[in-house]
């Protein structure tokens, strides 16, 4: 985990990954031929956008709420095969390729948050944490509804 020498290095880095965060949901909405799909992934992008004004407001001085509570997690992604982004990918290969991103976005604010002495900082990253984890568990339950639903 790289190690950051202020709270705003931090936030940056995080306001950076929150940009990609949306740029990719972005691109695999542009991918979607249905519409219902098209938009799954266009909110997507908008609620990483969404925290990356959250980070951007902390940074000038704000605060962020901290988590209320854990989110379950349905632990699907665990077990199905990494997906890469491609241009003719299918609903299933992208909602895979989201939940694996997603599960990355919660290690990886969990690792911001193991590696700051901030405290407020420490459950921001916390809170964000669970917010990534919420957006998993939202494609983890389309999976199982639409994919596992169908066989």
């Amino acid at each position: 985990m790289e190690k950051f020498n202020s709270v705003d290095e931090a936030l940056n880095f995080a306001i950076s990954e929150e940009e990609k965060a949306a740029k990719l949901y972005a691109e695999l909405a542009a991918k979607m031929e249905k519409p219902w799909m098209k938009k799954v992934f266009e909110d997507f992008a908008k609620e990483e956008l969404g925290h990356k004004k959250r980070l951007l407001a902390i940074k000038e001085g704000g605060q962020m709420e901290p988590a209320e509570k854990k989110v379950m997690d349905l632990r699907i992604a665990d077990y199905l095969a990494d997906a890469e982004l491609k241009p003719d990918m299918d609903y299933q290969e992208a909602l895979v390729f989201a939940m694996k991103a997603e599960k990355a976005a919660f290690k990886l604010y969990s690792d911001l948050a193991a590696s700051t002495d901030d405290e407020e900082l420490r459950r921001t990253f916390l809170a964000l944490a669970q917010e990534e984890a919420r957006h998993k568990l939202r494609f983890e339950v389309e999976y199982d509804d639409v994919i596992l639903g169908e066989n």
